[in-house]
């Protein structure tokens, strides 16, 4: 080849922006993604806050906003169908979520200058979809902003439900549960509390580190933190950042937890040298918390049916030096294995005490999925019944505050199963946490931490 047959090197091309880039562009893609697929918010965020395109306040505003817009969504399409004469709903959705982005920031961020949060939303709409309907997102934006003192939301007197559904963003047959269940007045504080920013629980590990030593510690870098009133070894602070690459973390001097979450362990009450069961297992935060209970001695068999899944408790084990957990690939349904002195059945449910922390479930489920969920349920209870020795101990738990999932469950188990009796929960946990039949049962807005249920079963020592 001669040399004037050799093309000029080319310049590198600039690359195109994202049609969704910037922290306001990324929330309208993963609000469109939750909303039209099964896929849940924690998995589609935690992938796009891997993206080098942001920085570390793009990160925070982006978590933000996909957080606040999920909370605040009913309220959000409220006052946008006002404004839209009823054409909000019958938008394409990428109008959608960035008319929602856009009245989140308007009437939730203080420190967003309103005419910030239209530009941004107008100029996105206008390089996705052109002049006419950015013409369209900027009027009604404006108009909503020129009109705030005026927007009204259902009466509170006429139509209670209606009114807390919309003024409090929870699903109206929800609602209606509960109003049913807790009255007016108490469902509202429940509602208040879903929609709250939750704190962190930390969970300190005292195989590698004693409480007293690890607050010093939290003091010398300047978190601020609050001790927990039902658990000794728990703490929790408003927040903290880059938490990957604390020294403390890293070493395993703590597990981020829910208060709640450490209940059905007490209830376990493992000794070291036991053999405990942990069905269900992922993402592990109970697994590891038995094996630190236990002390490295005896033996936690995490059980689970996806190994992607197994892998992440592992992690967790060499991260927090654990040595006595066996991990097990299996169903926990039609699981094998010999009978242990205790089994922890943590069953998939409904999710409805951790709304605060995934406000996306509040809109992807209705109320078919309980009575679903209860069959699963009772066929994953059945099964670790099996699996306790004569004398043992099986502890059943929930993240929901659904009776149909608890109590339901528990009261048909025992009459189904003679061979097991109730155990009061008080020996083991705060009385203020225990209801009265004997069953944990948390509430965000009366314990200050996740909805949750927990009972404890006693299998008779002689058959």
């Amino acid at each position: 080849m001669s040399e004037s047959s050799v093309p000029p090197e080319e310049a590198p091309a600039t690359p195109r922006p994202s049609l969704y880039g910037g922290a306001r562009g990324t929330a309208v893609k993963v609000l469109n993604r939750v909303e039209r697929t099964d896929s849940y918010l924690d998995k589609v965020l935690d992938a796009e806050l891997k993206s080098p395109d942001l920085n570390d306040a793009d990160k925070g505003l982006l978590t933000e906003i996909v957080h606040g817009v999920l909370r605040w969504q009913n309220r959000l399409d409220w006052v946008l169908n006002g404004f839209s004469h009823g054409n909000f709903a019958k938008s394409e959705i990428n109008i959608k979520s960035t008319l929602r982005v856009a009245l989140y920031q308007i009437l939730f961020l203080d420190r967003i200058p309103h005419a910030a949060a239209v530009n941004e939303g107008v100029e996105f709409i206008k390089r996705l979809r052109g002049d006419k309907p950015a013409g369209l997102v900027n009027a009604v934006l404006r108009n909503i902003i020129r009109n705030m003192e005026g927007i009204r939301y259902p009466s509170k007197e006429d139509d209670p439900v209606q009114y807390l559904a919309v003024y409090y963003s929870h699903p109206f047959w929800m609602v209606k549960r509960w109003v049913a269940r807790f009255g007016i007045d108490e469902t509202a504080k429940l509602l208040i509390a879903g929609n709250e920013r939750p704190g962190l629980s930390l969970r300190i590990n005292r195989l590698k580190i004693e409480p007293g030593l690890f607050l010093r510690q939290l003091e010398q870098l300047g978190i601020a933190y609050t001790g927990s009133k039902h658990v000794d070894y728990f703490v929790n602070v408003k927040s903290l950042t880059r938490i990957g690459q604390m020294d403390l973390f890293r070493n395993g001097m703590f597990t981020i937890q829910d208060e709640s979450a450490a209940l059905p362990c007490l209830l376990i009450a493992p000794k070291p040298g036991e053999r405990v069961i942990d069905l269900c297992a992922a993402p592990g935060g109970k697994t590891t918390n038995l094996a630190e209970m236990m002390k490295n001695e005896g033996e936690v068999i995490a059980v689970d049916k996806y190994e992607a899944k197994l892998g992440l408790i592992k992690a967790s084990c060499e991260r927090l030096g654990l040595r006595n957990v066996r991990l097990r690939g299996a169903d926990a349904a039609t699981l094998e294995e010999a009978a242990a002195d205790k089994v922890l059945l943590d069953v998939p449910c409904s999710g409805l005490g951790v709304l605060s922390k995934k406000p996306d479930i509040k809109w992807k489920r209705d109320v078919s999925d309980i009575m679903k969920l209860q069959s699963i349920q009772r066929e994953l209870l059945d099964n670790a019944a099996r699996l306790v020795k004569p004398g043992g101990v099986l502890v059943y738990s929930t993240c929901t505050i659904e009776p149909d999932e608890n109590q339901d469950v528990i009261r048909t188990f025992l009459t189904g199963h003679p061979e097991f009796t109730l155990d009061n929960a008080r020996a083991f946990v705060s009385d203020s946490l225990v209801n009265p039949e004997g069953f944990v049962e948390t509430f965000p807005h009366r314990h200050g931490m996740d909805g949750s249920f927990a009972a404890r079963l006693v299998k008779t020592a002689h058959p």
